[in-house]
């Protein structure tokens, strides 16, 4: 059964980085895509980030310049970097990968705040 776990959530100041790391049970070269989504309170959930089977990547407008997603090999994690933090990146962010069907992890709360 395929299962993502995200980890490396927390509470971070303004101005920080983070680093979230997807753990999926099969290999992540598998998936047509894989991708970072977040939801903040009383907000809809929204990509971040994903990269296609091929490569390709694509990165919402919001983190354009102090965002990464990379995947280093079938069995590393999926990872999310971002930098320069605001509170407005606050959120759970989940972890997201298609094959055949849609896969969700059960998110990792990120809260910016001083």
């Amino acid at each position: 059964q395929v299962q993502l776990v995200e980890s490396g959530g927390g509470v971070l100041q303004p101005g920080g980085s983070l680093r979230l790391s997807c753990t999926v049970t099969e290999n992540i070269f598998s998936f047509s895509v894989m991708a970072w989504y977040r939801q903040a309170p009383g907000k809809e959930r929204g990509l971040v980030a994903s990269i296609a089977g091929g490569g390709n990547i694509h990165y919402a407008d919001p983190v354009k310049g102090r965002v990464s997603i990379a995947r280093n090999s079938a069995k590393n994690p999926l990872y999310l970097q971002l930098s320069s933090l605001k509170p407005a990146d606050t959120a759970e962010y989940y972890c997201f990968g298609h094959r055949g069907m849609g896969y969700w992890g059960q998110g990792t709360q990120v809260n910016v705040s001083s």
